[in-house]
């Protein structure tokens, strides 16, 4: 045997393997939650918000949410967003609100630490996994990111392909 198909082989999984690795960040996305389990909702149209008081980040807040459903009477996921003068979090409180609560969305100026608010509600089930980090993104959506088929199918598309790439190239470099 040729010692170039196996050398191919070793390069083209070492490739695959550092771009698979480079794109992660420590934010929560879809695919942090792509397997979470459907169940059955308390009552007709009962949905999820992630929820938590002052985290530290949107991955800790998102990471150690309750997986509850939302009372009757809130119909949103509202979203408070602490950042620092340099853009960092500094808190995240997430929860499940009524309409009053999301008639105040966008950002304020810096306060007298420094520090930046901004705030968004969503309408639709777990919608609140990104932060508002400016005024484009603090808003009042009525889409949940969640709400098609497209978002989950390119989640299984990334974490699916480059693997099965990898096995057919190594079984057709042989």
């Amino acid at each position: 045997m040729e010692p170039w198909p196996a050398v191919a082989r070793v390069l083209l999984l070492t490739v695959l393997s550092s771009l698979l690795g480079t794109g992660q960040s420590r934010d929560f996305t879809e695919q942090d939650i792509v397997y979470l389990h459907p169940s059955t909702t308390p009552f007709p149209g009962g949905f999820k918000c992630f929820t938590c008081e002052d985290a530290p980040d949107n991955y800790e807040c998102n990471r150690w949410a309750p997986d509850l459903y939302c009372p009757r009477e809130a119909r949103y996921c509202y979203s408070r967003h602490r950042m620092d003068i340099e853009g960092d979090s500094v808190s995240v409180t997430k929860r499940c609100v009524a309409l009053e609560d999301c008639l105040s969305t966008g950002c304020t100026g810096t306060d007298h630490e420094g520090n930046k608010v901004c705030t968004a509600c969503c309408e639709g089930n777990i919608c609140n996994i990104p932060l508002p980090w400016n005024e484009t993104e603090a808003i009042f959506s009525y889409t949940s990111p969640l709400s098609g088929s497209a978002g989950l199918s390119r989640s299984y598309a990334l974490t699916f392909c480059p693997p099965l790439l990898a096995f057919l190239l190594s079984n057709w470099l042989e």
